[in-house]
């Protein structure tokens, strides 16, 4: 690494960074994007038949983030000792080029507008003492309007699939009916139905609702994006969350934008590099540039830059932000600081059917994005007077594929044996003649659930660890139990044999051993007030003007939809704004 100066710097190579990165080039930009992982080319690791190794990639977490080297502390409540995340189990990090978005499903939503001005709209209609005392709701201090084009945008780079409802005002088609207008439709046609996909779009029509199919970041044709990088299309082999696409048909920065980048001669990439902070000067009001940690030749390295990116995973974001002395650190106990504040997640339960003997699931096939979903029950659709919580959750059949290791491990469920003749036969009906039903959704903000550095465990760079507070609050719990709820009139819909409703229970805590969601969020969120807020409305600090956070910490809560649509078009909404007005005029983008 000869560079010792650059325009921007841009820590992570998931999707944040990867857009911000292209965008700043666009802009004229010299660009450094600095990955603590190793380099990953889908020509090269996601080769078939190497990349659907189910033991190397979901059990062995080929992509994921090394726990051994950095992870988080975790415990449920204030008064608990945090002990590490020695291994992955609930949530999923990625490390290396791509990140997480080189091992995502590819489910692909925008946002519900009453999701971004949530305390508004529930003050507005419920009254301010519908809130629990101790929910931190906030508005994110941007609108959905104001961000349409840049969700547009992120759609045509990823090649999202998915049939629209309403295109500028008028109703175009049989999409979700509950979805916001949208300015153009979708890149590609919406992604076939898988036969439990099918059987949930009847059950769920004939239950009264309203199903939709998902929009997918998976290519139900073959397109080439803005960028000029190609997709093809899906074959619903059952390999994407926690796999490369060895089709090219799931979006990842690895297919849609790096290798647009990677012929740029203004764009560096640093592998290995593991930032240690953000550089700050004398007056902590400007950002000099970073410290990384060269993995390779042990040692550390200065670059210095007058803009700096932080587009990593959720909660790198925020620990990086917490080692450098950006922004105030998060205290529970007097309710100030911000950063580390509304740390969320989401609430995800399963439920089974198992169908006739005559009716086989095929539940091997499969693409990570693509499914049959209902928003009868997510964000403010339904009415919550009386029901007495805030939040809610899309309900779908998302068959992503069911692997062999992963059949056998879950096993048959309900009350079969645990071994033996009996354990065979349940697992071979459970296999072939059942299908799930998700119920994927919301989680708030709380006062007591956050985010800081733990005071004891170190990683192995010596540095402390982020160590997390959380487990599930009643709110969170009653919605879940409502919407499950609500599945069961679809259950019999389908003519199941039997079927188990799965939900989450009172005084139920976090449990870190069960895979929910990598979908985590907050401790660095936006909002249009420094005192409840790391971010302004374009996700520039408050506090260190040349620093931008771009990523789920932004979140103010937890919403019933995947983030990664979100996220993207947070990431172009900011790089518009750096590119029209911050580099005219550095500084400040909101003046108090």
């Amino acid at each position: 690494m000869t560079i010792k100066h650059a325009d921007a710097i841009v820590v992570g190579g998931g999707w944040a960074s990867s857009i911000l990165a292209k965008e700043l080039r666009e802009a004229g930009l010299s660009v450094v994007m600095l990955e603590r992982g190793p380099e990953r080319k889908t020509a090269v690791e996601g080769a078939y038949p190497g990349s659907i190794d189910e033991l190397r990639g979901a059990i062995r977490h080929r992509l994921f983030q090394n726990p051994a080297k950095s992870t988080v502390t975790i415990r449920n409540t204030i008064d608990q000792t945090a002990l590490p995340y020695r291994q992955l189990a609930a949530f999923l990090p990625g490390e290396g080029v791509g990140g997480a978005g080189l091992h995502w499903s590819g489910v692909h939503f925008r946002v519900a507008p009453d999701d971004l001005n949530l305390r508004t709209k529930i003050t507005q209609r419920y009254g301010e003492k519908f809130i629990p005392q101790d929910m931190n709701l906030q508005d994110y201090g941007v609108t959905y309007e104001e961000l349409e084009p840049f969700f547009d945008k992120a759609e045509k780079v990823f090649g999202t699939s998915g049939e629209p409802y309403k295109i500028n005002g008028e109703i175009v088609g049989k999409g979700n009916i509950f979805s916001p207008s949208r300015s153009d439709r979708f890149p590609l046609p919406a992604m076939q139905d898988v036969y439990t996909a099918h059987l949930f779009r009847k059950a769920s029509e004939a239950a009264g609702y309203n199903p939709y199919s998902l929009p997918a970041a998976n290519a139900s044709a073959q397109y080439t994006n803005p960028y000029g990088a190609q997709m093809g299309p899906c074959n619903f082999c059952g390999y994407c969350s926690g796999y490369d696409c060895y089709m090219y048909s799931k979006a990842s920065p690895n297919v849609n934008i790096l290798p647009a980048l990677r012929q740029d001669p203004g764009f560096t990439l640093v592998i290995e590099a593991h930032v240690l902070r953000v550089n700050l000067d004398s007056d902590k009001k400007k950002a000099t540039g970073v410290t990384y940690l060269d993995q390779n030749a042990n040692r550390e390295v200065t670059l210095n830059a007058d803009l700096v990116i932080l587009g990593a995973f959720q909660f790198n974001n925020v620990h990086l932000m917490l080692l450098s002395g950006i922004g105030q650190p998060y205290d529970p106990v007097q309710n100030t600081g911000v950063i580390g504040r509304n740390f969320v997640y989401q609430t995800i339960t399963t439920s089974r059917a198992w169908l006739s003997p005559d009716k086989y699931t095929n539940v091997f096939v499969g693409a990570g994005g693509a499914g049959v979903a209902i928003d009868d029950f997510n964000s403010d659709n339904f009415d919550h007077g009386p029901l007495g919580f805030i939040g809610g959750s899309p309900v779908w059949v998302n068959q992503a594929g069911v692997k062999p290791i992963a059949a056998a491990l879950g096993g048959p469920g309900g009350n079969a044996p645990r071994w033996g003749a009996g354990f065979k036969e349940a697992m071979t009906e459970t296999y072939r003649h059942s299908m799930t039903i998700d119920a994927h959704g919301s989680n708030m903000a709380y006062r007591d659930v956050y985010l800081d550095l733990d005071p004891t465990w170190k990683d192995s760079y010596g540095q402390p660890l982020l160590r997390m507070t959380f487990t599930w609050k009643e709110n969170d719990i009653r919605m879940n139990q409502y919407v499950v709820g609500r599945i069961e009139p679809i259950m019999k819909e389908l003519g199941a044999t039997r079927y188990h409703l799965a939900k989450l229970e009172h005084g139920e805590l976090f449990d870190t051993r069960r895979y929910q969601t990598t979908h985590l969020g907050g401790g660095a969120i936006m909002g249009t007030d420094p005192k409840t807020s790391a971010l302004n409305r374009y996700l520039q600090s408050w506090d260190v003007s040349n620093v931008f956070v771009i990523g789920s910490n932004a979140f103010p809560q937890g919403m019933g939809y995947n983030p990664t649509g979100m996220v993207a078009a947070l990431a172009y909404w900011t790089a518009h704004h750096i590119r029209t007005t911050y580099l005219k005029n550095p500084g400040p983008l909101v003046q108090l």
